[in-house]
């Protein structure tokens, strides 16, 4: 659709009418009135037209300035150029456009299609979760229905002991009433004798060699008769009838058989159970590995960047680029240029602004007026650190922190009047390259990022190495063989698991399963000219880090779920995931974590976690032993 209209004004007359309107009055002026009547038009008939076209409602305001450009002459070259520059501005955004509206349709898709999987993947684990509880609630039942038969069962079983001992004493009872029968019976036959010989008539009528016979062989019965009922008595006091026996007995084993039964088939239950919970866990697994790959096709789709652009701007063209970007990631390629840029800036800088004499500023930047660029190179400034490290060390008792002995250091060596230069040199260029580990350091422990005693941590395990190396090289010589210098690396760090003695063996770019090669320790512990140590001592620094954050995590999972500890559950968290700490360093711990002398940590109130391990991350801390002594993996 075109729109046809005539111009809403045309030719000098118009010119005219505005100049001497102009002169007259200070109110609008006509020609501006009639451009916007005729622009107010146009859009009012686009309205009506219910036209939602952008490109169609742009073109009645390009007309009118078209317009303004035809009639004044003097401005047309300026205005059409304006004009030519926004017109080509908005073609290269249009064509822009229609390039990104293919990527726009394909993630729109590409959405659609994994939030109707992650639909899919939750219906399908509300199924499955709905079905599990359901036959966790039947096995619960069945489980709780077996249980109570179990205790019916006890409860039978306890009845027959109570019966089984009720007849047993029933039977003591009989056995003690035939007993006394027995001897009240004996009695009587003694009385029996007795009466007979009251009678001598009848018994001098009998023969007295046969009453003595007699008499004889009734003593020598009455004897052998009591000796086997004592023995009866002996072997047979305790015992219950058989047919009571054999009707307990079969009821036991019955009891024995079906207790068995369910015993087995409570086993089955619990194994089921625990198949159908590791199922499940096994699909909430499943399901948070699908929403992170989600995540991670979301994130893929950003536009990565494309670092094949940075040669034409790097200082030395492809080769120095080549060699910045060996063996570093996207985020250390992104160190790598703002280092360019930063040694840009600090080449072009003459002078730096001063900071102020405030106390938020450190003392050896307070400086009101402006203080010149000394322009150090790298290696200049790798020398100052690693001569003030070395004076630092000499001094006895230094009791200053890092930044009044810096400012100290820097006028006793240098004129004090240029002092500031050289401290704010040394500052902006240790603030720009952080790539470079001596910078680093210095710039961490300078701001107060890293506590000085974790630098000086780094340094002890490296020289404990290096003298544990240098005692065991007898012939000075410098070579170890591969076994030789693991051996050594063991026994210095024993707490040190077996992958990260690899990762350090593997630092000496000395073939592992040829023992031919020897070692040549001193080359790992030399120095580039910027002071970048070798990937040896880098390595077992990064580790001495990694180790610090694992031995502090370990302590924060002891610590939870309290958001805030007393010196007292600290101290039982040390002990817990480090039994073989001695008390003096762990009062060390203690006292670095509450910033308080041994003395005072009973005094020491709640204080949060994160702090308290803040604090313990910023200075030495180490593990002194394995969590179970003994075992060392």
């Amino acid at each position: 659709m075109v729109l046809r209209n005539l111009r809403p004004c045309a030719g000098g007359f118009y010119r005219r009418i505005y100049h001497h309107h102009s002169l007259l009055t200070s109110s609008r002026p006509q020609y501006l009135k009639q451009l916007e009547d005729y622009l107010r038009r146009q859009l009012m008939f686009l309205d009506l037209m219910k036209e939602k076209n952008p490109d169609l409602r742009f073109q009645p305001f390009r007309e009118v300035f078209e317009y303004f450009i035809e009639d004044f002459k003097i401005y047309k070259p300026l205005l059409a150029s304006i004009k030519n520059a926004y017109e080509f501005k908005l073609v290269s955004l249009q064509e822009k456009i229609r390039t990104l509206e293919p990527l726009k349709l394909k993630l729109i898709t590409l959405r659609e299609e994994y939030i109707q999987k992650i639909l899919a993947i939750r219906c399908e684990e509300k199924h499955e979760v709905k079905k599990l509880n359901e036959d966790k609630l039947n096995l619960m039942k069945v489980i709780r229905k077996k249980n109570e038969e179990v205790i019916s069962l006890e409860a039978q079983v306890a009845r027959l002991r109570k019966s089984l001992t009720e007849e047993y004493v029933q039977y003591r009872n009989e056995s003690d009433a035939r007993k006394v029968l027995l001897a009240d019976l004996n009695e009587l036959r003694y009385q029996q004798d007795e009466l007979s010989l009251l009678h001598p008539t009848e018994i001098w009528k009998e023969d007295q060699v046969k009453l003595k016979m007699a008499l004889k062989m009734a003593r020598r019965d009455l004897t052998q008769a009591q000796m086997e009922m004592t023995l009866l008595r002996a072997n047979f006091g305790d015992v219950v009838p058989r047919k009571i026996f054999e009707q307990l007995e079969k009821n036991h084993n019955v009891l024995l058989e079906e207790m068995e039964m369910l015993k087995h088939f409570s086993e089955g239950l619990r194994k089921d159970y625990n198949t159908l919970h590791q199922q499940h866990r096994d699909t909430v697994k499943e399901r948070d590995q699908l929403i992170l790959e989600v995540q991670e096709l979301r994130r893929s789709h950003t536009p990565r960047p494309n670092w094949s652009k940075c040669p034409e701007v790097v200082a030395g063209g492809m080769d120095r680029w080549q060699t910045l970007i060996r063996g570093k990631n996207s985020d250390q390629l992104v160190d790598v240029l703002l280092e360019e840029i930063g040694e840009r800036w600090l080449r072009d800088q003459e002078v730096f602004p001063g900071l102020g004499q405030s106390d938020e500023v450190p003392v050896y930047l307070r400086h009101d007026s402006a203080v010149k660029n000394k322009n150090l190179s790298k290696k200049e400034v790798v020398d100052i650190i690693k001569d003030i490290w070395k004076t630092r060390g000499e001094e006895e008792e230094c009791q200053e922190n890092l930044p009044e002995y810096f400012l100290r250091y820097i006028k006793e060596h240098y004129e004090e009047t240029s002092a500031m230069e050289w401290t704010y040199s040394i500052y902006e260029t240790i603030r720009i390259f952080r790539c470079n580990e001596v910078m680093r350091q210095f710039y961490d422990i300078l701001t107060r990022k890293v506590d000085e005693s974790t630098f000086l941590g780094q340094n002890q395990i490296v020289a404990e190495l290096l003298n544990e190396l240098a005692k065991k090289d007898i012939h000075n010589g410098g070579l170890f063989s591969i076994e030789q210098f693991s051996t050594i690396l063991k026994r210095t760090f024993p707490l040190k698991k077996k992958d990260q003695i690899m990762e350090l063996m593997q630092t000496t770019d000395c073939p592992l399963d040829d023992s031919s090669n020897p070692v040549q320790y001193r080359v790992l512990f030399r120095e580039d000219e910027e002071g970048n140590a070798e990937p040896f001592i880098h390595k077992l620094r990064i580790q001495y880090l990694n180790e610090k954050l694992t031995y502090l995590q370990e302590l924060r999972q002891v610590l939870e779920p309290g958001p805030n500890v007393n010196a007292v559950q600290l101290r039982a968290a040390f002990i817990a995931i480090d039994p073989c700490m001695d008390t003096k360093t762990l009062n060390n711990y203690l006292s670095q974590a509450f910033q308080c002398t041994p003395a005072e940590l009973e005094l020491e109130g709640f204080q949060p976690v994160e702090t308290l391990l803040k604090r313990l991350q910023a200075g030495i801390v180490h593990r002194f032993g394995p969590q179970n002594p003994g075992a060392i993996d």
